[in-house]
This record gives structure tokens, sequence and C-alpha cells, in this order.
């Protein structure tokens, strides 16, 4: 069995989201399960005959850019859909006419596709109601965090003593006007990570203007530090008082896990997908409602008894998630796939 993995999302702006991380990471623990009968490449899909594999696996989909060629490029074709946010969100997200063109283009280039996989039950459903895929070709493989590295000791961060941790990017879904409105009610500083958090040179794209309003309101406030891309996260993990993931919608929430590794508690909003990945290992909140927000911070700050039961029941929901176990899952979708006639 030669199977071809995409390296498109780490050569791009993906190679930095989760896309780019999934990748990285899913072709480490594969290579591990090479032998004479199975050997697994990873290569650029636009420079490479793909007709040489039994199987390739096109690692994103973005349903408003084409990226499935017209005719079926080998014996086995299988793509990951993380998730289908564009078409959730249609106003934050809109395609315009090329875009509403390539979504119809990729629907139907679907039609040769013999899997996909998708990394939770929420994008699954998502997946059946937009795509109209079959829901026993679609396969749910879980990510997992990466490997804690130690601290390197270097570029110490200056950090407030108490602070709420966010972690991500600025776009629509992540809910940031409403994260810093209930850390203004919780009279609690906001530390924020993520590369495009320290850009002030924001474009008019419907999709991050409200960014835009959110650095206009709160660009000098001294209690929102805005760090932008940080090299060693154990620094502000290890600070923070606890993890919030705010989000109105996420495919997966991988920053829940990077706390639960790091003993840090999580608060979170009360989505399909959070959730299902946080399980019991979370305080949850209305993500509308920043007076409820910022009642569950207070709760959280206050109640030492609730904080090291979340911390325990994150470390034993850590125990349902590893590279190894969704390596394993997508070579067995790989020879399944294959072995279909």
């Amino acid at each position: 069995m030669k199977v071809a993995i995409d390296s498109g999302p780490l050569n791009s702006a993906d190679a930095i989201r989760g896309i780019g991380f999934q990748t990285k990471e899913l072709y480490k623990e594969l290579e591990k399960f090479e032998d004479k009968n199975t050997k697994i490449d990873l290569v650029d899909f636009s420079k490479t005959d793909l007709s040489k594999y039994d199987i390739v696996h096109f690692q994103s989909f973005n349903p408003f850019r084409t990226r499935l060629p017209f005719t079926k490029p080998a014996k086995k074709v299988i793509i990951t859909v993380h998730d289908l946010i564009y078409l959730i969100y249609p106003k934050a997200y809109p395609p315009g006419i090329k875009g509403r063109l390539n979504f119809l283009i990729q629907k139907f280039n679907l039609r040769y596709v013999d899997a996909i996989i998708t990394i939770s039950e929420t994008s699954k459903k998502d997946i059946i109601r937009f795509l109209g895929f079959p829901p026993d070709k679609i396969y749910v493989t879980y990510l997992a965090p990466q490997s804690k590295s130690p601290e390197s000791g270097k570029d110490r961060i200056n950090l407030p003593e108490d602070f709420v941790l966010y972690i991500g990017d600025v776009n629509y879904n992540k809910n940031l006007l409403n994260l810093a409105k209930a850390c203004k009610l919780a009279k609690l500083k906001l530390v924020m990570v993520g590369k495009q958090i320290a850009d002030e040179k924001v474009n008019d794209n419907i999709e991050i203007r409200p960014w835009k309003k959110f650095l206009r309101l709160y660009k000098n406030d001294k209690d929102i530090i805005r760090l932008g891309f940080v090299n060693d996260l154990n620094q502000v993990f290890k600070k923070a008082s606890f993890y919030c993931q705010p989000s109105l919608y996420e495919g997966f929430g991988l920053p829940l896990l990077e706390a639960f590794e790091r003993n840090v508690p999580v608060v979170s909003s009360k989505t399909q997908t959070l959730v299902e990945i946080g399980g019991d290992a979370c305080l949850y909140f209305d993500p509308r409602d920043p007076i409820d927000m910022a009642n569950k911070f207070r709760l959280i700050m206050k109640d030492k008894k609730l904080r090291r039961n979340l911390i325990k029941k994150g470390r034993e929901r850590l125990k349902n998630f590893s590279w190894e176990k969704c390596a394993r899952q997508t070579l067995n979708i790989y020879k399944k796939v294959l072995n279909e006639s």
C-alpha cells in the first residue's frame, strides 16, 4: 500500500493552524507504521504524479476554493474536512460569485472521493448536512495535543499575577469581543496569544471586522495584553489562572487539550464541539452572554475545589486523545478503503 499525504498545509498560512499541526503530527506518527507492505510519503500534490499511489490523502477542504482535481488522481482518494465554518456562518464568511462557483465544483468533485476524515462528530453532522456525503463514508479521528516541550528558559515574558488566557486566531467565530467584555465585568486581566493577535494592520474582510472593533476598543487597554506569537507556550500556561475558549463554533478545540495537559482549569463555550471534546472537564458558559461568562470567571477564581476537580478531570479526559490512536485509526481507514471494490 502506497499512500501520499498532501504537504500543502505545511507550506502555507495553515502551517501555524490546526490543519498544519494535524498534518505534521499525523505524518510523524504514521511513519512509525511503515513496513515492507506500507509506504507513506508526504509530498506536494501540485508537483507530484499522484497516479503512482494507491491512496492520496488531501489534508484540507475549503468550500470556496477549488482543491480537488476534476478527474480522480489515484485509485483511492481520501480528504480531511476539518470543519465547514464558512457554510455555517455565510454572513461572516461571504463566498462571493467565485466562491459559490468553486463550491459547486468542489461538491461535484466529491463524487469520486472514497472517504472523508473529520475531527469531531459535530463536524461529521455538518458534512452530512452541507455536502450530502454518505454518512458511512465519513470517519472521525480526534486530534491530540503536541508533546509538551520543556521550558526554554529564554525570552521570559512579563505576565500579571492573575489572568485569563486565550490562544488562537481573531476570526468572527472566536467571539473575542464578548471575551473582553466578560473579563472587564469580572475585573480580570486577559492575555491573548496568537500570530494575528499582535497584528494591527487589519484589512476590511468581513470575517475579521469584529477584530477591528476589538482593536478600537481595547488596543491601549492595560488589562488586555496581546502577546502575538509565543514560542514557549509553557510559560503562559504555567502562570494562567485558567484557560478560556470563548468560540461560537470550533471544528475541534485543541487548546482545551493543551490546557488539560498543563494542569490548567478550562472555562469554555457551551457549544456542541467543545462539549464533545471537553466533556465534564470544563466549566461552560453561554458564549453570547458576557454576563454569564463573567459569572463563570468569578466562580472559577474563588472556588479552589472546583479548580482542582476540573484539573483532575482534564487529566482523565486526555486519555481519550493521542496521536498514536489517531494514526492507527487513519491507517485502518486506508486499509478499509483500499479493500473496497
